[in-house]
């Protein structure tokens, strides 16, 4: 089981490392709505083909922790995201999900009254501090971008956060398929009803030079980056903890800072260091030691 949980642990960091320029390359031909639509729908299609029958392990009393897990671990911080890179880079979009740990441990204390430590408490102020840095920093190397988009992907960090405390603390007993599935089927509807309203089927999209490009890195995204990593997720937390299994953004910066640089994206030596300095609080928070008991 421990093996097993570091496995998923690295391929997840891989793919989920790599969605965020395959979201930069989707924005090249669609609006943020129409990337976060589109991408719930067709991932929404696939889980659907290939786990339909899980539905049926659903209890009545956990539809409903299913739907909320469905809306801020998938539904809003698809669009978030989204939103965010029409203004950052992918690289800097990846680094700031690397917070995800540190709001698991604060609202795991605050909502569901986990243990904490001292370390875990020093590491979330480390991080945010880290992410200030990171910001501040950004603003200069890249004077032309809105640095303000980068509370799209704190706001969708503190989504995934909440995600995991849920499923670790509420769907322990449901099958990561079943999870990833009623996820879907809960919001899918919505992204039906938004998807047409955002234009996406008219002819300046559809006969637009990127049009298909885009579609292809969104199904890519979709099939690997949602559909077979969200499942891998869910099973990653029911092998660990909620903390260890968002320790997957140790990683994931790595990779998309290596995506963004092959792009042309700017990465300056001091947003390294405000990387590290994240990274670090993200160590504290999952360092081992005899816990308290929150009052």
């Amino acid at each position: 089981m421990r093996s097993n949980k570091w496995f998923y642990l690295i391929v997840l960091s891989v793919i989920w490392g790599t969605s965020y320029i395959l979201i930069k390359k989707g924005l090249d031909g669609f609006t943020a709505i129409q990337l976060g639509a589109v991408r719930i729908v067709i991932a929404g299609l696939f889980l659907f083909l290939i786990g339909f029958k899980s539905l049926k392990t659903i209890s009545k009393e956990e539809w409903k922790w299913v739907a909320v897990s469905g809306f801020i671990g998938s539904f809003f911080p698809m669009f978030l995201f989204a939103f965010a890179e029409t203004e950052i880079d992918s690289s800097i979009a990846s680094v700031l999900n690397s917070l995800v740990p540190l709001f698991t441990l604060f609202l795991g204390l605050l909502v569901f009254g986990v243990s904490f430590t001292k370390n875990q408490f020093l590491g979330v102020l480390v991080g945010l501090i880290g992410a200030g840095f990171l910001i501040l920093f950004g603003q200069n190397v890249n004077p032309n971008q809105n640095y303000w988009y980068a509370g799209f992907v704190i706001i969708a960090a503190i989504g995934y956060a909440g995600n995991a405390n849920i499923i670790k603390s509420k769907l322990q007993n449901v099958s990561p398929m079943a999870i990833a599935v009623g996820n879907f089927a809960t919001i899918i509807v919505p992204a039906l009803v938004i998807l047409p309203l955002s234009g996406f089927f008219s002819n300046e999209v559809t006969s637009g030079k990127f049009f298909w490009s885009s579609l292809g890195y969104v199904i890519v995204l979709c099939a690997i980056g949602t559909c077979a990593a969200k499942i891998m997720f869910n099973k990653l937390i029911q092998l660990s903890s909620a903390v260890f299994s968002v320790s997957v953004t140790y990683l994931i910066p790595i990779v998309g800072i290596f995506w963004g640089l092959l792009d042309g994206e700017n990465f300056s030596l001091k947003q390294f260091f405000a990387t590290l300095l994240i990274l670090l609080g993200v160590y504290l928070v999952n360092k081992k030691k005899t816990p308290k008991k929150a009052s």
